[in-house]
């Protein structure tokens, strides 16, 4: 079994990058995904947001959100594992890097927020110019043009809060630069799945 953390900015490509490890072969779950379903009316997660909910709302949101998403991970993994023990295992998720700084933030070093390597064995970042991350954000945001120079504003306030590729890169085991040719990411994607010990 392997399991692998899949990061990098907004509008880097990691969705992009978990579609070709699917079709490689990789089981993917997308945290988002798994944070949106966790902050459901009627979940746990939900009760405690509205429990809290004040001043401090973000540091209280990432606070209960950020564990409760990497515990529905975990879970995710062993039910994977139990299938196939030799599969690889990606979880597709913007903010490894920067779940680990905050808890260290808040003095939380020995907890599995503060050291990703308790996560994941190996860690994949995809890196992109941050001009043609703010584009592809923004065009996903506004695909007919309406909104553009919102949604440019939006990404460029999102990426102030993202730790940098260039040290995300220095800590990742292996680096997938997009700079916007899918047949070259896809070749890095197989180049990747080789790597991993897949063929």
């Amino acid at each position: 079994m392997l399991r692998v953390g899949l990061t990098g900015g907004l509008g880097s490509g990691k969705s992009t990058v978990a579609g070709y490890l699917r079709e490689l072969g990789a089981q993917v779950v997308e945290a988002d995904a798994l944070g949106r379903a966790l902050m459901e009316p009627g979940q746990q997660v939900y009760a405690e947001i509205v429990e809290k909910f004040g001043q401090g709302v973000v540091n209280d949101l990432n606070a209960i959100v950020h564990p409760a998403t990497i515990a529905a991970q975990r879970r995710w993994m062993e039910e994977v594992f139990k299938r196939d023990p030799a599969v690889v295992a990606v979880v597709e998720s913007a903010l490894i890097f920067e779940v680990e700084r905050d808890a260290r933030q808040r003095g939380e070093t020995e907890s599995m927020l503060g050291d990703w390597r308790r996560r994941f064995d190996r860690v994949v970042v995809v890196t992109a110019p941050d001009e043609v991350k703010v584009v592809r954000y923004a065009a996903r945001l506004s695909p007919e043009g309406a909104g553009r120079e919102a949604a440019e504003a939006d990404a460029r306030q999102r990426l102030k809060f993202q730790i940098p590729d260039a040290e995300k890169a220095a800590r990742a085991d292996y680096v997938l630069e997009n700079t916007g040719d899918l047949e070259s990411l896809h070749a890095q994607v197989v180049q990747l799945w080789q790597r991993l010990g897949r063929t």
